[in-house]
């Protein structure tokens, strides 16, 4: 029995070296944006915006798998690429663009810190603070092999919504249909949630993540296969995720035609159609998910910007070696606390609206994703095929036609 064991460890021990930025970087695409985008969407349309879930869906995984394969095959994270096929000045612009995206989705993480402690009662004043220097003392006092076993295990701890959606009891054969079959509104309400389900699904931060944690990681090009295998599984595990929050907030808070303010407040809300076990569970999700999120979005920020413009970078180098990406981390943590933290700044508006902005952000660094991933020369035989080409237009085409819909919906009455 114990010989059956080591063989059998032996064998998948080279895909445990592998994976981890797949169903990482999946992961925390449910973030507290992405948590309080799902159970606004369910708790105002019901399930009818599943469908875009589910093509978003594949979306993910083509854009997540060309990110994976690109650092792969080059050794180089997005940026420091941007920087070298396309100059400083393309650089700046994208840093900037990623810059205003991600302040607003590390502002999220903290609004949905606040909103998930403000259910036990503790004040936004107290729990942000507190949870920035937390995360600060986490980040720069431990490994990158210590972080990324903590965040694997906190990926696991998103089954909690697919319990939450059981409780709600609801009904599955509409949901099921919702998926598959779509319905659109030329309501200026659900274009906006349409736009922000697309933008809390693929991040901009997600799309240098990915390139960066396999560059990271050392990962070669023997290990594409099962690091394709890590970034499908991820990708399908934190939609299936999402499916549950949009179903669980669809079976109770829609069909009694509740309203709410943010997460947390569909957390609250299930109680008394789903019981308090389901209450806990949702808000235990927004704790975890937005702590992740808020570690996570600012180190990869760091990250990003300080190898674009060739400075030290990364949590194996010590304060004294990489000043700029420490302090450009702290910064981070700071002014993402603070947008919370303001009192005129209400916490919907912060987690809900930024995920939109994230879709409009995406699409400049789509353009460099879909060039950089076509240069047959610098990925020496890992270039795009055409059924990926297909989906990264199809994906871009769709987040033009969805933000010019809205920004017109805003100006004409329907």
């Amino acid at each position: 029995m114990l010989r059956r064991f080591k063989y059998q460890l032996i064998r998948i021990a080279p895909i445990l070296l592998v994976i981890g930025p797949g169903i990482i970087s999946g992961s925390v695409d449910n973030d507290a944006g992405g948590i309080t985008t799902y159970s606004v969407a369910g708790a105002q349309f019901g399930t009818t915006l599943l469908w875009v879930l589910f093509l978003t869906t594949f979306s993910l995984a083509v854009t997540q798998e060309v990110g994976a394969r690109l650092g792969i095959a080059t050794g180089k994270g997005l940026a420091a690429l941007i920087r070298e096929k396309f100059g400083v000045r393309w650089t700046t612009f994208i840093m900037i663009v990623l810059l205003i995206a991600n302040l607003g989705t590390i502002a999220a993480e903290f609004a949905g810190i606040a909103a998930a402690l403000q259910i036990v009662g503790m004040s936004k004043f107290i729990s942000v603070p507190l949870a920035a220097v937390i995360i600060f003392l986490l980040v720069t006092k431990g490994s990158f092999k210590r972080l990324e076993k903590i965040f694997l295990v906190a990926s696991a701890f998103y089954i909690v919504y697919v319990i939450s959606a059981y409780l709600a009891h609801p009904n599955w054969t509409n949901a099921f249909k919702d998926l598959v079959i779509p319905t659109f509104s030329a309501n200026k309400a659900y274009l906006l949630t349409l736009i922000a389900v697309i933008g809390t699904t693929i991040t901009p931060w997600g799309q240098f993540f990915i390139q960066d944690y396999v560059v990271d990681k050392k990962l070669s090009k023997e290990d594409m296969k099962i690091e394709r295998g890590d970034v499908f599984f991820g990708s399908f595990i934190t939609n299936i995720i999402s499916f549950f929050i949009i179903v669980a907030c669809a079976a109770t808070l829609y069909t009694h035609g509740r309203v709410i303010q943010d997460a947390a407040d569909a957390a609250v809300a299930l109680q008394p159609f789903a019981g308090h076990f389901a209450t806990i569970l949702f808000g235990l999700g927004l704790f975890n998910a937005s702590i992740f999120g808020a570690a996570l979005v600012p180190i990869s920020t760091s990250y990003v910007i300080t190898e674009a413009f060739g400075f030290e970078s990364g949590l194996d180098h010590g304060f004294s070696e990489a000043p700029e990406f420490y302090g450009l981390f702290a910064f981070l943590l700071i002014i993402g606390g603070l947008l919370v933290v303001l009192p005129f700044l209400p916490l919907l508006t912060i987690l809900f609206v930024s995920q939109a902005v994230n879709a409009i952000l995406l699409l400049p660094i789509f353009i460099f994703l879909l060039l950089l991933s076509n240069d047959s020369k610098l990925l020496n035989g890992y270039s795009n095929g055409k059924f990926v080409n297909t989906i990264l237009l199809v994906t871009m085409f769709a987040l033009a036609i969805a933000s010019i819909a809205y920004f017109i919906s805003i100006f004409v009455t329907f």
